[in-house]
């Protein structure tokens, strides 16, 4: 029996939503080839004929010297240092870099591009993770418990008149469009402005961020040519944590202001049924009465 049961959870259940992931996978696959396959042949061959011209235009390196500069500044890259400006760039390890990494190693963003290059930073970072991590997951579950209270409330809404279902649907409304234009429109603005992205890169970095995906093609305060605020990686790193929290918050509330909404209007439609066959049965209602006076008054007669 328990073999059996297994055998039709798995044919019923788990096979098709497995292959469904697979399939998703696949198509991500190709599309992405599609996308970036040549984008990347033409930067790799652009890639090369900078390097024979540099080697043309300065006769004194051979392709051995270039490979090994390239190679230091690959090794710089990977420790953090940005190979553009001088010694005077300012530090990816200050206050306020330290607490934008703190903040990307508790939600599980991992840009890719700083980690710790010594032994002890990596050390400390993993076990700075194993505690991190869970208390970040426990501080967006706490307060998406926090909102279950009002959400109970909501579900409990039947027998409330129309006009305060409308002003629950409409508050819900106001407080989505509210909350995704100060997370995810008003910060890529920011994003735009300070480091010379156009809009759609930095709402990009938004999403790839606030998803925890975390590419690193896209960091802030990274660039050397500009003059950040002291705090700017700092507000960023808040930006995240909030970010974070307004999504923990708000993700049960898209479905169910959908499913309230289609309450409401499939309500509104069967009281203007009700409404439209009202007249129509009292007037038969009378028809008849008048019908059976006559009947009643024959036969007493």
């Amino acid at each position: 029996m328990p073999h059996a049961r297994l055998c039709s959870c798995w044919g019923g259940r788990v096979l098709p939503l497995l292959l469904a992931y697979v399939c998703y996978l696949l198509l991500g696959a190709t599309v992405f080839q599609l996308l970036e396959k040549q984008a990347e042949a033409q930067s790799r061959d652009q890639f090369q004929f900078e390097k024979l011209r540099f080697l043309e235009n300065y006769t004194c390196l051979d392709q051995r010297a270039l490979e090994q500069f390239v190679q230091v500044i690959m090794e710089a890259w990977v420790k953090g240092v940005n190979p553009k400006g001088n010694s005077t760039n300012p530090s990816n390890w200050d206050f306020g870099s330290s607490f934008f990494f703190a903040g990307t190693v508790v939600t599980t963003i991992g840009y890719g591009n700083l980690a710790p290059s010594t032994e002890a930073g990596q050390v400390f970072c993993v076990f700075y993770a194993l505690v991190g991590i869970p208390l970040n997951v426990v501080f967006l579950n706490h307060l998406g418990a926090g909102l279950h209270g009002h959400l109970a409330t909501l579900e409990r809404w039947e027998g409330q008149p129309r006009r305060s279902q409308l002003l629950q649907i409409l508050g819900l409304a106001l407080f989505l469009t509210l909350g995704t234009l100060v997370i995810l429109i008003l910060p890529p603005m920011v994003f735009s402005h300070v480091e010379g992205w156009s809009f759609g890169e930095a709402f990009y970095f938004a999403f790839i961020t606030l998803s925890t995906i975390g590419f690193g093609d896209y960091v802030v305060g990274t660039d050397p040519s500009k003059h950040y605020i002291s705090v700017y990686r700092s507000l960023a790193a808040v930006w995240i944590l909030l970010g974070l929290a307004w999504l923990a918050l708000t993700l049960p509330l898209g479905p169910l202001l959908l499913h309230r909404c289609s309450q409401l209007w499939l309500l509104t439609l069967s009281q203007g049924c009700d409404a439209e066959k009202a007249p129509a049965g009292t007037h038969t209602g009378k028809g008849l009465q008048q019908q059976e006076r006559p009947r009643l008054r024959c036969r007493t007669s």
